[in-house]
Protein backbone atom coordinates (compact mmCIF):
# COMPACT_ATOMS: atom_id res chain seq x y z
CA UNK A 1 0.00 0.00 0.00
CA UNK A 2 1.33 3.36 -1.08
CA UNK A 3 2.19 5.59 1.86
CA UNK A 4 -0.18 8.93 2.04
CA UNK A 5 0.98 12.39 2.06
CA UNK A 6 -1.14 15.56 2.48
CA UNK A 7 0.08 18.55 1.18
CA UNK A 8 -1.47 22.30 2.56
CA UNK A 9 -0.32 25.03 0.54
CA UNK A 10 -2.28 27.87 -1.02
CA UNK A 11 0.24 27.76 -4.27
CA UNK A 12 -1.26 26.20 -6.92
CA UNK A 13 2.12 26.09 -8.35
CA UNK A 14 4.25 24.25 -4.74
CA UNK A 15 1.23 21.92 -5.15
CA UNK A 16 1.90 20.49 -8.48
CA UNK A 17 5.50 20.75 -7.97
CA UNK A 18 5.40 19.09 -4.60
CA UNK A 19 3.24 16.36 -6.13
CA UNK A 20 5.17 15.81 -9.48
CA UNK A 21 8.08 15.02 -7.06
CA UNK A 22 6.37 12.77 -4.20
CA UNK A 23 4.38 10.67 -7.34
CA UNK A 24 7.47 10.31 -9.22
CA UNK A 25 9.16 8.64 -5.90
CA UNK A 26 5.93 6.00 -5.72
CA UNK A 27 3.73 7.97 -3.10
CA UNK A 28 0.70 8.78 -2.75
CA UNK A 29 -0.77 12.49 -2.97
CA UNK A 30 -3.55 14.09 -1.41
CA UNK A 31 -3.49 18.26 -1.28
CA UNK A 32 -5.76 21.14 -0.16
CA UNK A 33 -5.37 24.98 -0.24
CA UNK A 34 -6.86 25.97 2.92
CA UNK A 35 -6.47 25.13 6.85
CA UNK A 36 -10.00 24.20 6.60
CA UNK A 37 -10.19 21.83 3.40
CA UNK A 38 -6.69 20.58 4.87
CA UNK A 39 -7.91 19.57 8.47
CA UNK A 40 -11.12 18.14 6.91
CA UNK A 41 -8.40 15.72 4.39
CA UNK A 42 -6.75 15.28 7.18
CA UNK A 43 -9.33 13.29 9.18
CA UNK A 44 -11.20 11.45 5.97
CA UNK A 45 -7.29 10.50 4.71
CA UNK A 46 -5.21 9.69 7.56
CA UNK A 47 -2.11 10.17 6.03
CA UNK A 48 1.17 9.32 7.19
CA UNK A 49 2.61 12.40 6.34
CA UNK A 50 2.05 16.15 6.69
CA UNK A 51 3.67 18.84 4.25
CA UNK A 52 2.34 22.43 5.92
CA UNK A 53 2.93 25.65 4.47
CA UNK A 54 3.23 28.86 7.37
CA UNK A 55 1.24 31.35 5.43
CA UNK A 56 -2.33 30.29 4.64
CA UNK A 57 -5.31 32.47 4.09
CA UNK A 58 -7.49 31.22 6.72
CA UNK A 59 -5.02 30.16 8.88
CA UNK A 60 -1.43 30.16 10.54
CA UNK A 61 0.56 27.24 10.06
CA UNK A 62 2.14 27.24 13.10
CA UNK A 63 -1.25 27.37 15.17
CA UNK A 64 -2.14 24.03 12.80
CA UNK A 65 1.36 22.13 13.80
CA UNK A 66 0.82 23.41 17.55
CA UNK A 67 -2.90 21.86 17.80
CA UNK A 68 -2.09 18.91 15.55
CA UNK A 69 0.94 17.65 17.68
CA UNK A 70 -1.56 17.88 20.96
CA UNK A 71 -3.88 15.50 18.60
CA UNK A 72 -1.81 13.14 16.81
CA UNK A 73 1.57 13.39 18.03
CA UNK A 74 3.10 10.46 16.06
CA UNK A 75 2.30 12.54 12.60
CA UNK A 76 5.39 14.08 10.86
CA UNK A 77 4.85 17.34 9.95
CA UNK A 78 7.37 19.14 7.84
CA UNK A 79 7.12 22.74 7.35
CA UNK A 80 7.82 25.00 4.60
CA UNK A 81 7.66 29.22 3.95
CA UNK A 82 8.70 31.59 1.16
CA UNK A 83 9.24 33.61 4.14
CA UNK A 84 11.27 32.19 6.50
CA UNK A 85 13.29 33.27 9.34
CA UNK A 86 15.60 30.96 11.85
CA UNK A 87 13.40 31.97 14.20
CA UNK A 88 10.77 30.97 12.44
CA UNK A 89 12.41 27.81 11.95
CA UNK A 90 13.23 27.61 15.47
CA UNK A 91 9.76 27.90 16.41
CA UNK A 92 8.60 25.03 14.13
CA UNK A 93 11.09 22.53 15.36
CA UNK A 94 10.30 23.49 18.46
CA UNK A 95 6.44 23.16 17.99
CA UNK A 96 7.06 19.86 17.00
CA UNK A 97 7.69 19.60 13.23
CA UNK A 98 9.88 17.55 11.81
CA UNK A 99 11.99 19.13 9.58
CA UNK A 100 11.46 23.11 8.40
CA UNK A 101 12.40 23.60 4.33
CA UNK A 102 12.56 26.95 2.61
CA UNK A 103 10.88 27.84 -1.00
CA UNK A 104 11.69 27.03 -3.71
CA UNK A 105 12.59 23.78 -2.83
CA UNK A 106 15.07 21.71 -3.79
CA UNK A 107 13.74 18.46 -4.94
CA UNK A 108 17.05 16.29 -3.36
CA UNK A 109 15.88 17.99 0.01
CA UNK A 110 12.33 17.13 -0.37
CA UNK A 111 12.86 13.50 -1.51
CA UNK A 112 15.47 12.81 1.23
CA UNK A 113 13.66 14.50 4.61
CA UNK A 114 10.25 13.18 3.43
CA UNK A 115 11.81 9.59 3.62
CA UNK A 116 13.31 10.14 6.82
CA UNK A 117 10.35 11.51 8.45
CA UNK A 118 8.21 7.74 6.97
CA UNK A 119 11.32 6.38 8.47
CA UNK A 120 10.92 8.07 11.73
CA UNK A 121 7.17 7.70 12.11
CA UNK A 122 7.84 3.81 11.32
CA UNK A 123 10.09 3.57 14.22
CA UNK A 124 8.53 5.62 17.05
CA UNK A 125 5.55 3.59 16.00
CA UNK A 126 7.61 0.03 16.04
CA UNK A 127 8.34 1.88 19.48
CA UNK A 128 5.24 2.55 20.62
CA UNK A 129 4.04 -1.31 19.76
CA UNK A 130 7.34 -2.88 21.47
CA UNK A 131 6.31 -0.55 24.66
CA UNK A 132 2.71 -1.55 24.60
CA UNK A 133 3.47 -4.80 24.14
CA UNK A 134 6.01 -5.22 27.03
CA UNK A 135 3.24 -3.28 29.50
CA UNK A 136 0.46 -5.31 28.60
CA UNK A 137 1.34 -8.80 28.41
CA UNK A 138 -1.55 -10.84 29.00
CA UNK A 139 -4.39 -8.64 28.32
CA UNK A 140 -7.54 -8.73 30.04
CA UNK A 141 -9.45 -8.11 33.52
CA UNK A 142 -11.11 -10.87 34.26
CA UNK A 143 -10.46 -13.01 37.62
CA UNK A 144 -9.11 -15.86 35.24
CA UNK A 145 -6.21 -14.17 33.46
CA UNK A 146 -5.56 -11.99 36.70
CA UNK A 147 -5.36 -15.36 38.45
CA UNK A 148 -2.32 -16.00 35.64
CA UNK A 149 -0.69 -12.73 36.02
CA UNK A 150 -0.62 -13.16 39.66
CA UNK A 151 0.99 -16.71 38.71
CA UNK A 152 3.48 -15.16 36.37
CA UNK A 153 4.58 -12.64 38.76
CA UNK A 154 5.42 -15.35 41.66
CA UNK A 155 7.46 -17.15 39.48
CA UNK A 156 9.41 -14.68 37.31
CA UNK A 157 11.63 -13.60 40.50
CA UNK A 158 12.92 -17.42 40.69
CA UNK A 159 14.92 -19.46 38.01
CA UNK A 160 12.36 -22.32 38.42
CA UNK A 161 11.58 -24.31 35.45
CA UNK A 162 7.95 -23.47 33.82
CA UNK A 163 5.17 -25.62 31.84
CA UNK A 164 2.38 -23.22 30.20
CA UNK A 165 -0.15 -25.34 29.21
CA UNK A 166 -3.61 -24.09 27.08
CA UNK A 167 -4.86 -24.17 23.92
CA UNK A 168 -3.71 -22.56 20.72
CA UNK A 169 -3.84 -19.28 20.52
CA UNK A 170 -4.08 -18.39 24.23
CA UNK A 171 -1.11 -16.37 24.58
CA UNK A 172 1.59 -19.03 25.46
CA UNK A 173 4.39 -17.19 23.84
CA UNK A 174 3.30 -13.69 25.27
CA UNK A 175 3.06 -15.81 28.84
CA UNK A 176 6.50 -16.68 28.42
CA UNK A 177 7.94 -13.44 27.42
CA UNK A 178 6.30 -11.79 30.76
CA UNK A 179 7.92 -14.28 32.73
CA UNK A 180 11.57 -13.46 31.20
CA UNK A 181 10.88 -9.63 31.42
CA UNK A 182 9.90 -9.92 34.73
CA UNK A 183 12.87 -11.65 35.65
CA UNK A 184 16.34 -11.03 36.48
CA UNK A 185 17.34 -12.51 33.48
CA UNK A 186 15.31 -9.71 31.21
CA UNK A 187 18.60 -7.99 29.77
CA UNK A 188 20.11 -11.51 28.36
CA UNK A 189 18.87 -13.50 25.35
CA UNK A 190 15.13 -14.61 24.97
CA UNK A 191 15.49 -17.57 22.38
CA UNK A 192 12.52 -19.52 20.75
CA UNK A 193 11.87 -22.52 19.47
CA UNK A 194 8.36 -24.07 17.46
CA UNK A 195 8.98 -27.81 17.95
CA UNK A 196 5.72 -28.78 15.73
CA UNK A 197 7.24 -26.39 13.29
CA UNK A 198 10.54 -28.01 12.32
CA UNK A 199 10.91 -31.49 11.12
CA UNK A 200 11.96 -34.89 13.89
CA UNK A 201 15.27 -34.56 11.55
CA UNK A 202 15.98 -31.06 12.18
CA UNK A 203 15.15 -30.60 15.72
CA UNK A 204 18.20 -31.63 17.82
CA UNK A 205 21.01 -29.91 15.59
CA UNK A 206 18.12 -26.52 16.05
CA UNK A 207 18.30 -26.86 19.63
CA UNK A 208 22.08 -28.34 20.11
CA UNK A 209 23.94 -26.87 17.22
CA UNK A 210 26.16 -29.12 15.08
CA UNK A 211 29.54 -29.24 14.23
CA UNK A 212 30.53 -29.02 10.25
CA UNK A 213 30.70 -32.20 8.19
CA UNK A 214 28.00 -33.39 11.39
CA UNK A 215 25.46 -34.35 8.41
CA UNK A 216 24.99 -33.70 4.71
CA UNK A 217 24.59 -30.41 4.26
CA UNK A 218 26.18 -29.13 7.22
CA UNK A 219 28.87 -26.78 5.53
CA UNK A 220 29.34 -25.00 8.25
CA UNK A 221 29.57 -25.29 12.18
CA UNK A 222 26.17 -23.57 13.57
CA UNK A 223 25.37 -22.75 17.29
CA UNK A 224 22.21 -24.37 18.54
CA UNK A 225 19.31 -22.49 21.26
CA UNK A 226 20.52 -24.11 23.55
CA UNK A 227 23.77 -22.21 23.37
CA UNK A 228 22.40 -19.10 22.10
CA UNK A 229 20.15 -18.82 24.95
CA UNK A 230 23.27 -19.19 27.88
CA UNK A 231 22.43 -16.87 30.35
CA UNK A 232 18.77 -16.26 29.26
CA UNK A 233 15.52 -17.90 28.58
CA UNK A 234 14.95 -20.23 26.29
CA UNK A 235 11.17 -21.24 25.32
CA UNK A 236 10.25 -24.67 23.83
CA UNK A 237 6.95 -23.59 22.38
CA UNK A 238 4.47 -26.89 21.48
CA UNK A 239 6.95 -29.48 23.10
CA UNK A 240 4.44 -31.72 23.18
CA UNK A 241 5.37 -32.65 19.30
CA UNK A 242 9.06 -33.01 20.29
CA UNK A 243 10.68 -36.56 19.27
CA UNK A 244 11.34 -38.72 22.04
CA UNK A 245 15.23 -38.79 20.76
CA UNK A 246 15.38 -35.01 21.31
CA UNK A 247 12.88 -35.53 24.60
CA UNK A 248 15.86 -37.70 26.01
CA UNK A 249 18.57 -35.17 25.40
CA UNK A 250 16.59 -32.21 26.37
CA UNK A 251 16.24 -34.07 29.82
CA UNK A 252 20.35 -34.84 29.64
CA UNK A 253 20.77 -30.95 29.48
CA UNK A 254 18.40 -29.78 32.34
CA UNK A 255 19.93 -32.13 34.68
CA UNK A 256 23.51 -31.63 33.85
CA UNK A 257 23.44 -28.03 32.44
CA UNK A 258 25.79 -29.10 29.71
CA UNK A 259 25.29 -30.52 25.81
CA UNK A 260 27.95 -30.99 23.00
CA UNK A 261 27.06 -30.12 19.17
CA UNK A 262 25.66 -33.03 16.91
CA UNK A 263 29.15 -34.11 15.70
CA UNK A 264 31.14 -32.61 18.34
CA UNK A 265 33.31 -33.78 21.17
CA UNK A 266 33.67 -30.32 22.78
CA UNK A 267 31.18 -30.21 26.13
CA UNK A 268 29.47 -26.77 26.10
CA UNK A 269 28.11 -25.59 29.66
CA UNK A 270 25.13 -23.53 29.82
CA UNK A 271 22.64 -21.35 32.48
CA UNK A 272 19.47 -21.27 30.83
CA UNK A 273 16.00 -21.05 32.20
CA UNK A 274 13.72 -23.63 30.53
CA UNK A 275 10.23 -22.34 29.83
CA UNK A 276 7.81 -25.02 27.94
CA UNK A 277 4.68 -24.96 26.53
CA UNK A 278 1.54 -27.34 25.07
CA UNK A 279 -1.08 -27.80 23.95
CA UNK A 280 -1.59 -31.32 24.19
CA UNK A 281 -2.18 -32.83 27.58
CA UNK A 282 1.05 -34.38 27.96
CA UNK A 283 -0.01 -37.05 30.64
CA UNK A 284 -2.12 -38.59 28.15
CA UNK A 285 0.76 -38.17 25.67
CA UNK A 286 3.03 -40.42 28.61
CA UNK A 287 0.30 -42.71 28.31
CA UNK A 288 0.59 -43.26 25.03
CA UNK A 289 4.15 -43.72 24.90
CA UNK A 290 4.75 -40.22 22.69
CA UNK A 291 6.20 -38.15 26.07
CA UNK A 292 9.04 -38.96 28.48
CA UNK A 293 7.68 -38.84 32.10
CA UNK A 294 11.10 -37.83 33.63
CA UNK A 295 10.96 -35.17 31.28
CA UNK A 296 7.68 -34.19 32.41
CA UNK A 297 8.58 -34.21 35.65
CA UNK A 298 11.55 -31.87 35.13
CA UNK A 299 9.82 -29.75 32.95
CA UNK A 300 6.31 -29.27 35.64
CA UNK A 301 7.95 -27.58 38.31
CA UNK A 302 5.64 -24.78 38.23
CA UNK A 303 2.55 -25.32 36.25
CA UNK A 304 0.98 -22.25 34.71
CA UNK A 305 -2.76 -22.74 32.45
CA UNK A 306 -3.81 -20.21 30.62
CA UNK A 307 -7.60 -19.93 30.01
CA UNK A 308 -9.15 -20.28 27.08
CA UNK A 309 -11.02 -17.08 25.36
CA UNK A 310 -14.35 -18.47 25.74
CA UNK A 311 -13.66 -18.99 29.58
CA UNK A 312 -13.13 -15.06 29.75
CA UNK A 313 -15.55 -13.61 27.28
CA UNK A 314 -15.60 -10.28 29.28
CA UNK A 315 -12.12 -9.64 28.38
CA UNK A 316 -12.91 -9.74 24.85
CA UNK A 317 -14.29 -6.01 24.42
CA UNK A 318 -10.32 -5.02 25.95
CA UNK A 319 -8.51 -7.59 23.22
CA UNK A 320 -10.86 -6.07 20.49
CA UNK A 321 -9.85 -2.37 21.56
CA UNK A 322 -5.99 -2.99 21.49
CA UNK A 323 -6.23 -4.80 18.52
CA UNK A 324 -8.01 -2.12 16.68
CA UNK A 325 -5.58 0.36 17.98
CA UNK A 326 -2.53 -1.65 16.95
CA UNK A 327 -4.27 -1.97 13.66
CA UNK A 328 -4.91 1.29 13.42
CA UNK A 329 -1.10 2.29 13.64
CA UNK A 330 0.00 0.27 10.77
CA UNK A 331 -2.99 0.02 8.11
CA UNK A 332 -3.24 3.67 7.28
CA UNK A 333 -7.30 3.09 7.08
CA UNK A 334 -7.72 5.11 10.65
CA UNK A 335 -9.26 3.67 13.79
CA UNK A 336 -12.73 1.78 13.26
CA UNK A 337 -15.33 0.87 15.79
CA UNK A 338 -17.64 -2.46 16.49
CA UNK A 339 -21.04 -1.58 16.60
CA UNK A 340 -22.75 -3.39 20.01
CA UNK A 341 -24.46 -5.91 18.32
CA UNK A 342 -21.09 -7.22 16.31
CA UNK A 343 -19.60 -7.28 20.29
CA UNK A 344 -22.55 -9.11 21.18
CA UNK A 345 -21.99 -11.67 18.56
CA UNK A 346 -18.04 -11.54 19.32
CA UNK A 347 -18.82 -12.43 22.79
CA UNK A 348 -21.58 -15.30 21.81
CA UNK A 349 -18.91 -17.05 19.53
CA UNK A 350 -17.10 -20.18 20.92
CA UNK A 351 -13.82 -19.29 19.77
CA UNK A 352 -11.65 -22.71 18.89
CA UNK A 353 -8.87 -20.97 17.30
CA UNK A 354 -9.03 -18.22 20.43
CA UNK A 355 -6.88 -14.57 20.66
CA UNK A 356 -5.28 -15.70 17.52
CA UNK A 357 -8.19 -16.57 15.55
CA UNK A 358 -10.18 -12.87 17.51
CA UNK A 359 -6.72 -11.03 16.01
CA UNK A 360 -7.16 -12.08 12.53
CA UNK A 361 -11.22 -11.46 12.49
CA UNK A 362 -10.55 -8.08 13.38
CA UNK A 363 -7.66 -7.26 11.04
CA UNK A 364 -10.22 -9.00 8.25
CA UNK A 365 -13.35 -6.78 9.12
CA UNK A 366 -11.03 -3.77 9.26
CA UNK A 367 -9.64 -4.23 6.06
CA UNK A 368 -13.20 -5.53 4.41
CA UNK A 369 -15.65 -3.53 6.11
CA UNK A 370 -16.39 -0.06 4.14
CA UNK A 371 -17.15 2.16 6.87
CA UNK A 372 -15.76 3.32 9.53
CA UNK A 373 -18.38 1.32 11.74
CA UNK A 374 -17.80 -2.52 11.64
CA UNK A 375 -21.55 -3.76 11.50
CA UNK A 376 -23.77 -7.62 11.68
CA UNK A 377 -23.15 -7.70 7.40
CA UNK A 378 -19.44 -7.92 7.85
CA UNK A 379 -19.31 -10.14 9.71
CA UNK A 380 -18.63 -14.10 8.37
CA UNK A 381 -22.09 -16.08 8.60
CA UNK A 382 -21.44 -18.21 11.29
CA UNK A 383 -20.55 -15.06 13.90
CA UNK A 384 -24.08 -14.31 12.37
CA UNK A 385 -25.87 -17.06 13.45
CA UNK A 386 -23.88 -18.42 16.62
CA UNK A 387 -23.22 -21.96 14.66
CA UNK A 388 -20.62 -23.29 12.46
CA UNK A 389 -20.71 -22.76 8.96
CA UNK A 390 -23.43 -25.03 7.06
CA UNK A 391 -21.70 -26.35 4.42
CA UNK A 392 -21.97 -24.59 0.99
CA UNK A 393 -23.98 -25.38 -2.30
CA UNK A 394 -21.43 -25.75 -5.40
CA UNK A 395 -20.95 -22.31 -6.50
CA UNK A 396 -21.89 -20.85 -3.58
CA UNK A 397 -18.77 -20.97 -1.44
CA UNK A 398 -17.86 -17.09 -0.54
CA UNK A 399 -14.84 -17.82 -2.81
CA UNK A 400 -16.34 -17.90 -6.02
CA UNK A 401 -18.52 -14.19 -5.23
CA UNK A 402 -15.51 -12.63 -3.80
CA UNK A 403 -14.04 -9.99 -6.34
CA UNK A 404 -10.44 -9.76 -5.09
CA UNK A 405 -8.12 -13.21 -5.17
CA UNK A 406 -6.27 -13.11 -2.07
CA UNK A 407 -9.10 -12.68 -0.35
CA UNK A 408 -10.60 -15.44 -2.01
CA UNK A 409 -7.40 -17.86 -1.37
CA UNK A 410 -7.65 -17.15 2.00
CA UNK A 411 -11.29 -18.21 2.18
CA UNK A 412 -11.15 -21.01 0.33
CA UNK A 413 -8.04 -21.90 2.27
CA UNK A 414 -9.47 -21.88 5.50
CA UNK A 415 -12.61 -23.52 4.77
CA UNK A 416 -10.72 -26.09 3.04
CA UNK A 417 -8.41 -26.87 6.34
CA UNK A 418 -11.12 -26.43 8.89
CA UNK A 419 -13.40 -29.09 7.56
CA UNK A 420 -10.22 -31.75 7.16
CA UNK A 421 -9.06 -31.14 10.19
CA UNK A 422 -12.40 -31.47 11.47
CA UNK A 423 -13.00 -34.51 9.85
CA UNK A 424 -9.66 -36.06 10.89
CA UNK A 425 -10.24 -35.04 14.84
CA UNK A 426 -8.26 -32.46 15.67
CA UNK A 427 -4.96 -34.32 14.04
CA UNK A 428 -2.71 -32.06 12.02
CA UNK A 429 -0.22 -35.29 11.76
CA UNK A 430 -3.25 -37.16 9.98
CA UNK A 431 -4.40 -34.31 7.97
CA UNK A 432 -1.29 -33.74 6.82
CA UNK A 433 -0.85 -36.79 5.43
CA UNK A 434 -3.96 -37.21 4.08
CA UNK A 435 -3.78 -33.77 1.89
CA UNK A 436 0.23 -34.33 1.52
CA UNK A 437 1.45 -31.40 2.81
CA UNK A 438 4.44 -31.48 5.78
CA UNK A 439 3.64 -31.38 9.37
CA UNK A 440 5.79 -28.25 9.63
CA UNK A 441 4.20 -26.90 6.75
CA UNK A 442 0.82 -27.13 7.64
CA UNK A 443 0.70 -26.15 11.36
CA UNK A 444 2.50 -22.50 10.05
CA UNK A 445 -0.50 -22.77 7.55
CA UNK A 446 -2.76 -23.11 10.14
CA UNK A 447 -1.30 -20.72 12.14
CA UNK A 448 -1.26 -17.85 9.96
CA UNK A 449 -5.10 -18.88 8.92
CA UNK A 450 -6.24 -18.90 12.85
CA UNK A 451 -7.00 -22.27 12.74
CA UNK A 452 -6.23 -24.97 15.63
CA UNK A 453 -5.32 -28.22 15.39
CA UNK A 454 -4.68 -30.52 18.15
CA UNK A 455 -5.55 -29.56 21.43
Amino acid sequence: MKQKILIIDDEESILESLSDILLDEGYRVITAHTAEEGLFRLQEESPELLILDVWLPDKDGLEILKELKKKQPALPVIVISGHGTVEMAVQAIKLGAFDFLEKPLSYDRVVVTVANALRFRALEEENIRLRAKLARGLSGESPAIKKVKTEIERVALTDATVLIMGESGVGKEVAARMIHDLSPRRNRPFVEINCAAIPDELIESELFGHEKGAFTGATTAKRGKFELANGGTLFLDEIGDMSLSAQAKVLRVLQEKRFERLGGTKVIEVDVRVIAATNKDLREEIKAGRFREDLYFRLNVVPITIPPLRERKEDIPILVEEILTELALHTGLGKKRLSPEVMEALKNYPWPGNIRELRNLIERLVIMASGEEISLKDLPAEFRSGEEPIPYATGEEPWFVCDDFKQARYLFEREFLRRKIAKFGGSISHTAEAIGLERSYLYRKLKALGLTGEN
